[in-house]
């Protein structure tokens, strides 16, 4: 098939290899415009336009697809298919029409859980037990369009963002090939999302990174394998701005929430204790707690700050 690939991330670059790999013809790309970064606020391509620029696919960054110019330039690629996969524009009903079979989408849950920006994290957060990808004929509407196959991941039993992240991009490509056979082969049936169920996964803001000691220890160790390895949930100790990448209920523990109970360390919260185990001062590189307290004072007694 003629592909038109829309995407951005690292999430979406092995779906695009995926179906180049299969033989179709990816015949552009398209993903949101270089960035500036680091020290010297270079502009770097996205993960997508570094990929496509690797294997020879001609790319393109619009700002915006909703003026006629941007939309007849889409159209005159003679695509048979759009496969989007967080491409993070939204695509108006012109785009969606375009290619000869539509657009599908790769989305991270199991619709119609989870419809929206981050679903990786809020499922994380949530303490769900279930992940998995769709895919999805796209619409005008959030996510809301028919299911045409979706799977779920094995994950095990305290899944970080991270780890969700890698499986579903690499579950999700395979199950895109097969979505694109399955088209070609006339075998699919497009599956409404039931009304029941539904859910949205709005964007992940800065103050949601902030540890709340008041909070359960059950409800912190979610929020920092939500945040893991970014964001990164965070807290202070005095001026000091510490990243909490991993971390340990401790069922039973009491203690006025944020104090450091012992030379663990353990932190009380809201219900239970919170036992720290990987993380990373400002400006320094990722560590263990152990690591930590040998050069850095954190005695029993001590107040985290963050959200208290």
């Amino acid at each position: 098939m003629r592909v038109v690939f829309l995407g951005t991330p690292d999430f979406s670059v092995p779906t695009l290899r995926a179906i180049a790999h299969a033989g179709h013809q990816v015949i552009c790309a398209y993903t949101q415009p270089p960035r500036r970064a680091g020290r010297g606020q270079r502009e770097v391509g996205s993960p997508v336009m570094r990929a496509a620029d690797a294997a020879a696919i001609p790319v393109r960054t619009p700002k915006s697809l909703k003026d006629a110019a941007a939309q007849a330039e889409f159209a005159a690629l003679g695509a048979d298919i759009g496969v989007v996969v967080a491409y993070g524009l939204i695509l108006p009903p012109a785009i969606l029409a375009a290619p000869k079979f539509g657009c599908l989408n790769l989305h991270a849950s199991l619709l119609p859980r989870w419809r929206g920006a981050a679903p990786i994290q809020r499922a994380v957060l949530a303490g769900d037990e279930r992940f998995g990808a769709s895919i999805m004929q796209m619409d005008a509407g959030l996510d809301t369009g028919p299911v045409l196959l979706e799977d779920e991941v094995a994950v095990g039993p305290r899944p970080t963002a991270g780890i969700v992240h890698d499986a579903l991009a690499e579950r999700g490509a395979a199950l895109m090939v097969e979505a694109l056979a399955g088209l070609l082969a006339g075998t699919l049936t497009p599956k409404p999302q039931p009304a029941e169920g539904v859910t949205y996964a709005k964007k992940i803001t800065n103050e949601e990174t902030v540890v709340d000691w008041r909070q359960s220890a059950v409800e912190i160790d979610r929020q920092v394998r939500a945040f893991a390895p970014v964001p990164g949930a965070w807290f202070r100790v005095g001026d000091t701005r510490i990243r909490l990448l991993e971390a340990e209920v401790e069922p039973g523990v009491t203690g006025a929430p944020g104090t450091v109970l012992d030379a663990v360390p353990i932190v009380a919260t809201g219900s239970g204790g919170l036992r720290l185990l990987h993380v990373q001062r400002e400006g320094k590189k990722p560590m263990t707690a152990a690591d930590l307290l040998r050069g850095f004072a954190l005695p029993p007694g001590t107040l985290l700050a963050g959200i208290s």
